[in-house]
């Protein structure tokens, strides 16, 4: 029975710290301010597949650019940030090509985000 105590301590340290790192990021971001970046689009077509390809990639460039992050501890939330900040952006705008092409480009793997697009 010792060893059996033994054997989940380390399991039960691990969790603390986890949970410590994990609240410590959440305070780190709790105080910076909401990143955001305009993106305008008024010189493209987007009722053409041109037009929407190329809205979807300054969408994109603008979501890494905004969540770009320096500190090695906080890079691993970078890829949710940007998935994050694609989906809110596209369903901000409602264009039922880009949703669909939105859709097709991440293979709906983020399913979250309730993208409505219908006009």
């Amino acid at each position: 029975m010792n060893s059996n105590i033994k054997s989940r301590i380390p399991l039960a340290l691990a969790t603390v710290i986890s949970l410590t790192w994990v609240w410590g990021a959440s305070n780190a971001f709790a105080d910076e301010q909401v990143r955001s970046e305009r993106v305008k689009f008024s010189d493209l077509n987007v009722e053409t597949q041109e037009g929407v390809q190329a809205l979807y990639g300054r969408i994109h460039a603008a979501a890494k650019r905004v969540c770009a992050e320096s500190d090695p501890v906080l890079k691993a939330a970078v890829g949710a940030c940007i998935s994050k900040a694609d989906g809110n952006a596209i369903a901000k705008l409602n264009l039922p090509q880009l949703t669909a092409y939105y859709k097709i480009k991440t293979k709906s793997r983020d399913n979250t985000q309730p993208l409505v697009a219908a006009r």
